[in-house]
C-alpha cells in the first residue's frame, strides 16, 4: 500500500507521527464506453463554451456561482492560502462512548501506521482506546477538506473513519408510517421466532458478490471465444403464487419452512401483555456536546 497522507495525531501534549492509508478497495469490474457500430473508444473533450477550444486539465480552474448569479473563480494559489490546505495534524477533540455515534454517520475508513522508529506513543494511544471502549473525535484534513472523524482500534491498529456532518444526513419523512397499523401480538411473536431461527454470528467470509463472480465468468467466456459475448437463454419466469396471503400466513409458512413451531395466539398475547407491564429501562443521559474550540482549549 502507498500512504496518501503524512502528519501526526495531537493527543494533548503527546505527538503521534502517522502515515495514512486507504483501508478499503473497490473490486467492481470497470468498463469504458465504445461505439456500438465499430467498437471505437468514446473520448470526452473539455471544450470552452466561450472560445470553443479544447482546454488542457492544467488550465482549468474552479468557479463558484452564487444564487444571485455572481461568479467567483479560484485558482490553486487561492486554495493554498486556506488554513486547511496546510494542516498536517489530527487533533483529538474529545473522547466519546462508541454507541453514541450512529452508524449512518460513518463515511470512509483509513489505516494509520506509526511513522517513527520508536512507536511507543502510537501503541500507548491504541492500547488506551481499546481499554476505555471509547472513540476519539478528531479533525482530519485531506485534499483541502476538513472532516470530523472517529479514531478507534482494530486488531491493534488505529483506524480513522471520517464522519458526515449532521446536515449531510437526510431526514426520513415517510407520512405512510404515521397511519401504519400496529402489528398484532401473534405477528410479533411469529416474527421473533423467525428471527431466532435465522440468527447466527457474523462471518464475512460466508458472503460473496455473486454479481461480480458471474460477470467475470461471462467476460472470461467471451475472451475464450475470441471476444464475442454468448448470450445465454433467458430463464423462464418463476410461476407466480396465485394465492393472496396475508402477513400471518406468510410468517407461518416461513416458520414451517425453517422447521419452527408457530406460536399459539394466546401465548403470543400473554407474552405481549407481560412485555407491556415490564418497567422501561431508563436511557443513559448523553454527555453534553462540546465544540471543537472548547475541546482544543481544554487540551
Amino acid at each position: 500500500m502507498r500512504s496518501i497522507w503524512k502528519g501526526s495525531i495531537a493527543f494533548g501534549l503527546v505527538n503521534v507521527p502517522v502515515k495514512v492509508y486507504t483501508a478499503t478497495e473497490d473490486h467492481d469490474i470497470r468498463f469504458h464506453q465504445v461505439h456500438a457500430a465499430d467498437g471505437g473508444r468514446i473520448r470526452y473533450d473539455r471544450k470552452c463554451t466561450v472560445c470553443g477550444e479544447s482546454v488542457p486539465y492544467a488550465d482549468i480552474d474552479k468557479a463558484y456561482e452564487s444564487p444571485d448569479g455572481d461568479v467567483v473563480i479560484l485558482t490553486d494559489a487561492d486554495f493554498a492560502k486556506l488554513p486547511a490546505a496546510e494542516r498536517h495534524e489530527i487533533p483529538v477533540l474529545q473522547f466519546v462512548p462508541s454507541e453514541q455515534i450512529e452508524p449512518i454517520l460513518f463515511d470512509k475508513s483509513y489505516y494509520l501506521e506509526p511513522d517513527s522508529n520508536t512507536p511507543k506513543a502510537y501503541v500507548l494511544l491504541a492500547t488506551t482506546l481499546a481499554q476505555v471502549d471509547r472513540l476519539a473525535l478528531v479533525h482530519f484534513t485531506l485534499r483541502q477538506k476538513t472532516r470530523l472523524a472517529a479514531l478507534r482500534v482494530r486488531d491493534g491498529v488505529l483506524v480513522l473513519q471520517t464522519l458526515l456532518w449532521p446536515d449531510e444526513v437526510r431526514a426520513a419523512e415517510f407520512p405512510v408510517l404515521d397511519d401504519a397499523t400496529a402489528p398484532k401480538p401473534q405477528e410479533i411473536a411469529m416474527a421473533e421466532t423467525l428471527v431466532d431461527s435465522m440468527s447466527g454470528d457474523f462471518d464475512p467470509d460466508e458472503y460473496t458478490d455473486e454479481y461480480q463472480i458471474e460477470l467475470q465468468r461471462l467476460l472470461d467466456e467471451a475472451i475464450a471465444a475470441g471476444g464475442t459475448v454468448k448470450h445465454a437463454e433467458a430463464a423462464a419466469p418463476a410461476q407466480a403464487d396465485a394465492e393472496v396471503v396475508d402477513l400471518v400466513a406468510a410468517l407461518r409458512r416461513s416458520l414451517e419452512a425453517a422447521g419452527k413451531e408457530v406460536p399459539a395466539k394466546k401465548t403470543a398475547e400473554k407474552a405481549a401483555k407481560k412485555t407491556a407491564k415490564a418497567p422501561a429501562k431508563k436511557a443513559a443521559k448523553a454527555p453534553a456536546k462540546k465544540t471543537a474550540h472548547k475541546a482544543r482549549k481544554g487540551a
